[in-house]
């Protein structure tokens, strides 16, 4: 599965029967991860989807393949957005919203574009996305708003199938709740192990990502622009917001900070750290004797949280002797479930989201601003920002289909 495009004359011609992917409302939730390999052998294939045209050593991707085979070969990826679409579906139909919830991938089966023509077949035409990522960047958010476009490209399916997305959700606190009960927990571990909380330091971690794809998540229009961008901003804004959290629940303010992992560029190419191992040998060195690693940037306990925190920094831990704890993340916990419920709810109408918005950073809106976390290589096409239709500029389609597929920003939108 490739990011191609359709053909342009492919796109198929509405059929006036066919009710429009304009009418208000949603047919299906789509959720939409990053995919992983179930297998040995899906591992290597599916490592070369994921770096497609990057110009990644095919030796690194050898070298990551044994971090999967340590594992059984396989990732939990998958299973665990089983679990979530599951969870997410049986939540809205407790709350009497007959949604099905969809299920699609970027990177491995079910792919995005299969799904997207099966949900057609259906009659399945308004889709809201929900994304397994919570921040700003573009690989958190923009690149799912393309795989979104690209899946409609590819299948013809510009003018018949409309997808939306639902806002970043990293501020909501349903999201943010089994990172603080957990850090709780965690310090309360380390003080029955004799520490006290001056003795420790909480290290909040995200995938690190390139310093220009940070500092140009968000939108210049909502002033996000600057050094690290939205991305950074909202990750200080979660780490904050535990911390406060964790004070209140033990009396006493660890010290803290942000860290990275996963990092995955060449070493010519500046990325966001420090990176966590760094961290670590850094924080014994200067007389720390225990460290708790909390992974607000994931929503699921995956490849790259098992791997780079459960193996690799707790190994760098143990070297030093450190009390090491890792934080669980939301997986399906209830109330994180029922935060992406309340996303979908308030997107159909019968339902109501907070409008607190945490410290420091800016609320979201629901269709992402002007030139939000822009793609530095290549301008694919997209949906669910207010200027969607310029991606689409340079392949021709129809206007008229981007209005059907609520691609905004053509004439008279």
């Amino acid at each position: 599965m490739t990011d191609s495009v359709a053909v342009v004359g492919s796109a198929r011609t509405p059929d006036p029967l066919t009710p429009d992917p304009l009418t208000p409302g949603y047919d299906a939730v789509l959720l939409a991860g990053f995919g992983g390999p179930e297998g040995p052998d899906d591992v290597m294939p599916f490592l070369r989807n994921v770096t497609r045209g990057r110009g990644i050593p095919e030796e690194r991707l050898v070298e990551v393949s044994h971090h999967y085979q340590a594992l059984g070969g396989s990732s939990p990826i998958n299973e665990q957005n089983r679990q979530l679409r599951a969870a997410l579906e049986a939540e809205l139909a407790r709350r009497g919203i007959g949604l099905p919830v969809l299920w699609g991938n970027r990177n491995w089966a079910p792919y995005l574009a299969d799904v997207i023509t099966a949900a057609h077949a259906d009659g399945q035409l308004r889709l809201l996305g929900v994304a397994t990522s919570a921040y700003s960047s573009y690989s958190s958010c923009r690149q799912y708003r393309e795989d979104f476009g690209l899946a409609l490209a590819g299948t013809g399916l510009v003018g018949s199938v409309r997808i939306d997305k639902v806002r970043p959700y990293f501020d909501r606190p349903g999201f943010r709740s089994a990172f603080a009960e957990g850090t709780v927990d965690a310090v309360r571990r380390a003080i029955a192990a004799g520490l006290d909380t001056a003795d420790l330091e909480i290290v909040f971690t995200t995938h690190s990502i390139p310093v220009t794809m940070a500092d140009t998540s968000g939108s210049a229009d909502l002033d996000d622009h600057g050094p690290g961008g939205a991305y950074v901003t909202q990750h200080l804004a979660v780490a904050r917001a535990v911390i406060e959290h964790v004070t209140s629940e033990i009396g006493s303010s660890p010290s803290w900070q942000l860290a990275y992992q996963s990092r995955s560029g060449p070493p010519s190419m500046p990325w966001l750290d420090p990176d966590i191992n760094d961290v670590i040998d850094d924080l014994a060195a200067a007389g720390r004797r225990g460290v708790v690693v909390v992974p607000i940037g994931f929503v699921s306990d995956h490849v790259e949280v098992v791997w780079d925190l459960d193996n690799e920094a707790a190994e760098t831990a143990a070297r030093h002797d450190l009390f090491f704890a890792r934080v669980r993340t939301p997986g399906v916990e209830p109330r994180f479930v029922a935060e992406l419920a309340d996303l979908v709810a308030e997107r159909i109408g019968v339902g109501s989201v907070s409008e607190r918005v945490l410290p420091g950073a800016i609320r979201r809106p629901d269709f992402c601003a002007s030139r939000c976390c822009v793609n530095s290589r290549a301008t694919r096409p997209t949906t669910a920002a207010v200027d969607s239709a310029a991606d689409w500029a340079d392949l021709g389609v129809d206007p008229a289909l981007l209005v059907r597929s609520g691609i905004r920003g053509g004439t008279g939108q």
